[in-house]
């Protein structure tokens, strides 16, 4: 029987991270996905401090938004592959009043180090900014379906991943021991996202029951080909428009709450192309649409940790749409708890949910 510390279950960007953090510290694991995984590859990858909707600082930005840059930027180096960069976000501003706000923003203690205080005047004929842009200086992109496919190959390089779906059925536990497959394990890590639906030792109760506390928020992109667009920045009005190169763009995102079905809808383009129209002047050209379902909680904290009396079953779930910044903190605030015994925060526990 294969010897390992932990099985983790799912390669999307919780997954990933976990990967990341064992081999760090030298423990042994291995991976059981079917991929691809939906909601990493089809995610804008926009790695932004700000929430722009009302000129905040993000959950846990000020604290790890630096951190988990580098991580990336060590993981693509590792992988010998391009799947970060440094970028900014310019967002458009609709009054004279939000001018006013923004100004106000940027020279707030906790946000003066991620936004620019002087309005960026709009000289791009094929954008609608009358009243110019806000400047995001310290944000990134990462390249989610690079990333994983470049990962997916490195663990199979070190026949550390088992590329099927899991059958939770065939599950047991022998002498405190996982047993699954012929594979035995100290710990098993659920990092299944929406799939943690389907998972039969997920909790489910008055709080946390797959509709009211875990929820699935199914997101849409378009792409779309307009040339005479030209943007090499990140654009953030309704909706974001993420250049992708060679005249292409990634229009969106669409959200649309407990929908877990990965049906492209007419309704969700309609919606992107209706507020696209509303940020640009200039013809495109729809080229395609992507879905994705996006791992979300009520109280927008992710789910860590185990239930009451199963602690060799553990749960890395519920990043929701900050996923690919929160991820590699989390990853750490994980494995502490499960390697060194350090108490998990109470707002990221999955026992808050019973």
């Amino acid at each position: 029987m294969k010897q390992v510390d932990y099985i983790i279950v799912g390669l999307g960007i919780a997954g990933l991270s976990l990967c990341e953090r064992l081999e760090e510290h030298d423990r042994g694991f291995i991976v059981i996905d079917s991929g691809p995984n939906i909601a990493t590859e089809v995610s804008g990858g926009v790695f932004n401090p700000v929430v722009l909707k009302r000129f905040t600082i993000a959950w846990k930005a000020k604290e790890e938004m630096a951190k988990s840059l580098l991580f990336y930027k060590e993981l693509s180096i590792k992988l010998g592959v391009s799947i970060v960069n440094d970028t900014s976000v310019l967002r458009i501003l609709k009054s004279a009043e939000e001018q006013n706000d923004w100004v106000v923003a940027s020279d707030k203690i906790e946000l003066a180090p991620y936004l620019s205080s002087e309005i960026v005047k709009n000289e791009n004929p094929s954008v609608r900014a009358p009243f110019g842009f806000g400047k995001v200086k310290v944000a990134g992109r990462i390249y989610p379906s690079e990333l994983l496919k470049a990962y997916r190959a490195y663990l199979q390089n070190r026949d550390l991943l088992i590329p099927e779906g899991f059958e939770h059925e065939l599950l047991s536990e022998t002498n405190n021991r996982i047993i699954y497959k012929g594979i035995s394990a100290k710990k098993i890590i659920f990092a299944e996202g929406i799939s943690g639906l389907k998972n039969p030792f997920f909790p489910k109760g008055p709080f946390l029951d797959g509709k009211e506390y875990f929820v699935a928020n199914k997101g849409e992109y378009v792409i779309m080909r307009a040339p005479r667009l030209r943007l090499e920045t990140m654009v953030k009005g309704p909706i974001y428009i993420i250049p992708l190169g060679e005249d292409l763009y990634k229009v969106g995102a669409s959200y649309k709450r407990e929908d877990t079905t990965l049906d492209i809808t007419h309704e969700a383009r309609e919606d992107i192309l209706r507020k696209l129209r509303k940020m640009i002047l200039c013809d495109f050209e729809v080229v395609s649409q992507e879905v994705g379902i996006r791992p979300t909680t009520k109280d927008r904290r992710p789910l860590l940790g185990s239930l009451v009396g199963h602690p060799n079953k553990v749960f890395f779930n519920g990043l929701g749409t900050h996923g690919i910044m929160n991820a590699p903190f989390l990853s750490r605030i994980l494995y502490n708890h499960l390697e060194n015994d350090l108490e998990l925060p109470k707002e990221m526990d999955i026992k808050r949910c019973k």
